[in-house]
């Protein structure tokens, strides 16, 4: 124990100099100036042997850290080959994807329509909306009777401007304005007991089908009227791009209220009219004043954008033949810019359409920005006539070019988007479309742009779709116009619109061919619908 107390391990670890040495520095000489420059040239040598270790060890330091630096460097070029071989390698499989071309085979050609058996509940959907001109909205069919099944759509022609026409049997003109029920139904709570109470096994109560007579056979158009508006708007956008080249100001105006434009869309939120009054304000500010045509662009006739003639109405701001092109621009950069919205934001939340759809009835239907006392709302119904062809009655296989473009299957870069892109983009729409053609004008002092009739009018199109040409895009859409949007449908129709709705998401799924996901989802609908508010539509 005693070995290892403090004062013995500092012993141990101070020891006394050899005697030797004491015996030199305690010498008589030990003051002697001979005695001195020994000792100074004993210190100088060992100076300078730690000089020469200080500087031999700083560099080796100094070459341990080249080295380590070489190495690093090393490091990175290898890593930076690796990736650029890697780049090279996918580089040369995307060539070789895109150089491989797959024949889309074409289509079977469909069974005989006699052949397909058709639920004996089925209801046929009228395009025309119920009320206002003493229609029956459903043909009923009987149970007992043997009905003639729809013959399949006539070949499509295709017009000046290269979009296939909507054929005959689907080219119906507009419904008229749907009747203002005095009791709508209401979410939730006695929307089920209405459905059993007053519907029969078809959908529709016998008092209301028998009430009504026939309709009269539907009015065909001849011309694709939106397919030639989006034509004209085209020419538009580049006369006024041909101007900006020598009017500066036209030039900076129109890129400017396009991003301001393109900024305030992407600020519409779910918060309520409060919200979005902000963003809608500036939207109107933008429009109004280019009625003003302040950049000097040249004047256009809006007949060239609009459905139909228009003569001078009375009282109305604009009644001249012309409005400056500036104005057209910018109504269809909105336009455009709306519908870029519903794809890229409402396809991944269906919920989001709504404020957009407010915000596109609030603009057009606003007195300022009418022409003869009409909205303009024409232009934008242009380009989803194009981006969205199935809810103005277009169909076609999505197994085949001709097809694709007919429902509107985008391409990117010459090769059509995945499917899942375009499932997606569908889905944008159809909401986008609920949310502007559901807009209730009742307490509004302004006129509905867009009433709901035309909703009534693409449902029908599509659920009367013959069932060897029902499609998933179809589908898709049809589901995207219901969901989150059939408490404001039963508003507008009430009883009428419960048979539809039961036409839409139970018999139209049901007489699919090929049950698809697609297909299911309209299912899904029906069934939620029945979980959370009662509404049985089987």
């Amino acid at each position: 124990m005693a070995d290892s107390s403090p004062a013995r391990r500092q012993s141990s670890q101070w020891t006394s100099p050899p005697s030797a040495i004491i015996t030199e520095l305690l010498g008589d000489d030990r003051n002697s100036e001979e005695k001195h420059k020994q000792l100074l040239e004993i210190a100088k040598r060992e100076h300078q042997r730690v000089r020469e270790e200080a500087e031999r060890a700083h560099r080796n330091y100094l070459q341990r850290q080249e080295r380590q630096r070489i190495l690093d460097e090393k490091a990175q070029e290898e890593e930076r080959i690796k990736l650029e071989e890697q780049i090279a390698t996918e580089r040369l499989r995307l060539h070789a994807l895109k150089l491989k071309k797959v024949e889309i085979p074409p289509s079977p050609p469909p069974p005989e329509p006699a052949k397909v058996q058709l639920p004996p509940a089925q209801t046929t959907l009228s395009t025309a909306p119920p009320g206002a001109s003493a229609q029956n909205p459903f043909a009923q069919v009987n149970g007992n009777s043997t009905s003639k099944p729809e013959k399949p759509a006539a070949a499509a022609t295709t017009n000046p401007f290269g979009a296939p026409s909507l054929p005959a049997s689907a080219q119906l003109a507009p419904a008229p304005q749907p009747p203002v029920t005095t009791k709508p139904p209401t979410f939730p709570g006695g929307v089920g007991s209405l459905l059993n109470n007053t519907l029969q096994n078809n959908g529709v109560s016998a008092s209301f089908v028998n009430s009504q007579p026939k309709a009269p056979p539907p009015v065909l158009a001849s011309v694709d009227r939106y397919t030639i508006i989006h034509q004209n708007l085209k020419a538009l956008r580049k006369s006024v791009v041909q101007q900006g080249k020598t009017n500066e100001p036209l030039r900076i105006y129109m890129g400017n209220m396009r991003r301001k434009i393109r900024m305030h869309i992407g600020q519409l939120t779910g918060g309520g009219g409060q919200a979005n009054r902000m963003p809608q304000s500036h939207i109107f500010t933008i429009l109004r004043e280019s009625f003003a045509n302040s950049v000097q662009s040249e004047p256009v006739d809006p007949g060239n954008f609009v459905l139909e003639p228009r003569n001078p109405a009375p009282g109305a701001l604009h009644n001249d033949p012309q409005v400056p092109s500036v104005f057209i621009y910018l109504l269809n950069s909105f336009g455009k810019l709306a519908i870029n919205q519903f794809i890229t934001e409402t396809s991944a939340r269906p919920e989001t359409a709504d404020p957009i759809g407010v915000c596109i009835a609030t603009t057009f239907s606003d007195p300022e920005l009418l022409w003869r006392g009409k909205s303009m709302i024409d232009v934008l119904m242009a380009k989803f006539r194009i981006v969205c062809p199935v809810i103005f009655g277009y169909r076609g296989s999505e197994k085949t070019e001709q097809g694709r473009q007919r429902l509107g299957w985008w391409k990117d870069s010459g090769e059509w988007v995945p499917e899942q892109v375009h499932m997606d983009r569908m889905t944008g729409l159809g909401a986008g479309f609920a949310a502007i053609s559901l807009r209730n004008f009742a307490r509004a002092k302004k006129e509905n742009p867009y009433p709901p009739r035309h909703y009534w009018t693409a449902m029908a199109k599509i659920v009367n779709t013959p069932a060897a040409e029902i499609s998933n895009t179809q589908c898709v859409v049809l589901k995207a116009m219901i969901e989150n949007y059939e408490q404001k449908f039963l508003e507008f129709y009430g009883t009428a619109g419960l048979a539809a709705l039961r036409a839409a998401l139970v018999e139209f799924p049901a007489r699919a061919l090929v049950k698809s996901p697609a297909v299911h989802s309209l299912e899904v609908v029906a069934q939620v619908l029945q979980r959370d508010t009662g509404l049985n539509l089987g």
